[in-house]
């Protein structure tokens, strides 16, 4: 991409990959794209667990019954959790540092789509969160928010809609009713 402008424009969820394999120097960008991401008081609270076992991708797409397909069908998951103890604030710092992954995967021409896990349950009923963390082994005192999927791309979709965008939204000094 030329800028970020370009890049917020163009960036879509992905939720049909190719077989092809994310080169490990991708797979580096994409993830120390979300080490980089800003935090509360700099706790640093999140943590990323990178998957690219298919067998273990199958297994995760199984999180929750809607909504969860593309992690089978991904090359690549990243796993995002974090620490309460370490940041009152922890979903927001996790959610940023998922974001900067799925833009950094976007510069590279690569596919992306967050899949919610958070307040998410399996189909049995188990929230999603403990579901994704014993099968991980991720300790209990650390949440998941949600699992990113990566991919090179096997589908097409439109930009953003700049004309579209809902500027009444956006309010200038105070609140301003819609009238």
């Amino acid at each position: 991409m030329d800028n970020l402008h370009e890049l917020l424009v163009n960036r879509r969820s992905i939720r049909r990959y190719t077989d092809e394999p994310i080169d490990p120097e991708q797979v580096r960008l994409i993830l120390e794209a979300g080490l980089l991401a800003p935090t509360s008081k700099s706790s640093r609270s999140w943590q990323f667990i990178a998957v690219e076992d298919k067998e273990m991708l199958e297994r995760l797409s199984q999180c929750k019954p809607a909504g969860a397909a593309p992690i089978g069908k991904c090359t690549l998951a990243v796993v995002v959790a974090g620490d309460p103890s370490a940041s009152e604030p922890w979903i927001e710092d996790a959610s940023v540092a998922a974001a900067y992954m799925q833009l950094q995967a976007a510069d590279l021409g690569l596919g992306s789509c967050w899949i919610q896990v958070r307040g998410r349950f399996a189909a049995d009923n188990t929230p999603s969160d403990e579901y994704v963390s014993e099968l991980l082994g991720i300790p209990e005192n650390y949440p998941v928010l949600c699992i990113l999927t990566f991919g090179h791309k096997n589908e097409e979709r439109r930009p953003q809609a700049i004309d579209k965008l809902l500027w009444e939204k956006v309010h200038i000094g105070s609140w301003k009713p819609i009238e």
